[in-house]
C-alpha cells in the first residue's frame, strides 16, 4: 500500500507540473473565466466556504478532483502561495462532437474519429492525435475521467497537429459511442485476440478504439463496438505500444479507404 501511494503522489506531482493555477482567487477566476481545468487538487481535511465555493465551479464543469496532503501541494507549488488549491489546466480549449462532423462534411468524406479509452501517457495522447492530423481523421475523443488531457506534454508530442485536429473530452465514451452509432458510425476496437485487420471492413463512418496502455479497452467498451481488430504479430513480443498500435491501424483504414473509392 506504501508504494502505491508513493507511486500516485508522484503522477499528482508530475501532472500539476505540467500547467498549473495556485491560490484559491487564482483558480476561482479560472472556473469563471470558462477556463477548461483538468484536474484539482485540494488539501485534505479543509473544508470552508472558499473551497467548498471552488469544489461547486470543479463539479459543474466535472473537473476531477483529489484530496492531497499539504505535504503533497507544497511539494507540487512552485510559488510557495497555494492556499490548499492547486489547478492543472488545459494547453488548449476541447472542441464538440459537431465540429468533427461539420470536418468530415467539409471534406466531403465519411467521419473518421478516434476514440482513446482511459489512455494515461501524455505523450501517447499527443502521438495519436498527430497520426490522427496525418491520416486524414477527424477528430479524437477522451474521457475526462482517468485519461490524459491536453496538457503542454501532449501537445508538444502532437507536434503541432492540436491546431488541426478537432479533441472532445466527454464525460461517458460509452454513452459517446451509442450517440454516434445513431450517426451511421460503427467502431473497431483494437484488441491482440481479435479478427486480423486485413479481413475487417473499416471502410465507411468509423470510430477506432484504443484502450488503456496496461490493460487495454475496457469491457464495457468493447462489448459496445461492432468489430474487435487485431494486428498481425510475427515477432517474440506479443503487443505494440498503444500510440504504434492506433497508427497501425489508422493507416490500415485507410488503406482501405483508397481501395474503396
Amino acid at each position: 500500500m506504501k508504494d502505491k501511494n508513493l507511486s500516485e503522489n508522484t503522477k499528482a506531482k508530475d501532472e500539476a507540473s505540467e500547467s498549473v493555477i495556485e491560490g484559491r482567487n487564482a483558480v476561482t477566476e479560472a472556473f469563471r473565466s470558462g477556463k477548461t481545468v483538468d484536474k484539482l487538487f485540494l488539501q485534505d481535511g479543509v473544508r470552508d466556504s472558499g473551497v467548498s465555493s471552488i469544489v461547486r465551479y470543479a463539479k459543474k464543469q466535472d473537473t476531477v478532483i483529489s484530496y492531497v496532503s499539504k505535504k503533497l501541494l507544497d511539494e507540487m507549488s512552485e510559488t510557495g502561495k497555494h492556499q490548499g488549491v492547486i489547478a492543472r489546466v488545459s494547453a488548449y480549449e476541447y472542441s464538440t462532437l459537431e465540429d468533427i462532423f461539420e470536418l468530415a462534411e467539409k471534406k466531403n468524406e465519411k467521419p473518421f474519429v478516434f476514440l482513446l479509452d482511459e489512455i494515461v501517457d501524455p505523450h501517447n495522447l499527443g502521438a495519436i492525435i498527430r497520426t490522427a492530423d496525418v491520416c486524414g481523421a477527424h477528430g479524437v475523443i477522451i474521457p475526462k475521467n482517468r485519461a490524459s488531457g491536453l496538457t503542454p506534454t501532449a501537445v508538444k508530442a502532437s507536434a503541432g497537429a492540436v491546431n488541426y485536429v478537432p479533441v472532445v473530452k466527454v464525460t461517458n465514451l460509452n454513452k459517446t459511442i451509442e450517440e454516434l452509432k445513431k450517426k451511421g458510425m460503427w467502431f473497431a476496437c483494437a484488441d491482440m485476440k481479435g479478427t486480423v485487420m486485413y479481413d475487417c471492413d473499416l471502410t465507411g463512418s468509423i470510430g477506432l478504439v484504443i484502450g488503456n496502455e496496461g490493460s487495454g479497452v475496457s469491457r464495457l467498451v468493447k462489448d459496445n463496438c461492432d468489430y474487435i481488430v487485431s494486428i498481425p504479430v510475427k515477432g517474440n513480443v506479443d503487443s505494440l505500444n498503444a500510440s504504434v498500435a492506433a497508427g497501425v491501424l489508422a493507416y490500415e483504414i485507410v488503406r482501405q479507404r483508397m481501395l474503396s473509392k
